[in-house]
């Protein structure tokens, strides 16, 4: 194994801390989640979560590797994009999106 293979197989395993976060979202939102693993450059990549409920969350990992190993490490997630399916899920309350607005809007 090369260096470069080995550094590309420690940056693919999710932190345990993240591993957490997702199990937890998992069991409080219905045992089960949509998990779709977003792009966000050199910040790393996002893992949104969209629980049986309809609720929204979030991981960050270090790279769209390391957000595919979550998915796959934690029961009750299964991979998706942004479908029409995936997108009818989400239930977002008011408060959310005046949070996602930012303060220009309140």
């Amino acid at each position: 194994m090369t260096a470069a293979e080995k550094d590309t197989e420690q940056t693919a395993a999710p932190s345990p801390k993240a591993i957490a976060a997702a199990k937890a979202f998992v069991a409080a939102h219905g045992g089960s989640a949509r998990a779709v693993v977003e792009n966000l450059g050199r910040a790393g990549a996002r893992v949104v979560l969209v629980g049986e409920d309809g609720l929204l969350g979030d991981v960050m990992v270090p790279d769209v590797a390391a957000g595919e190993a979550l998915v796959e490490a934690v029961d009750g997630l299964s991979p998706h994009e942004w479908d029409g399916e995936t997108v009818a899920a989400l239930k977002i309350g008011p408060a959310h999106r005046r949070k996602m607005a930012g303060p220009r809007a309140r």
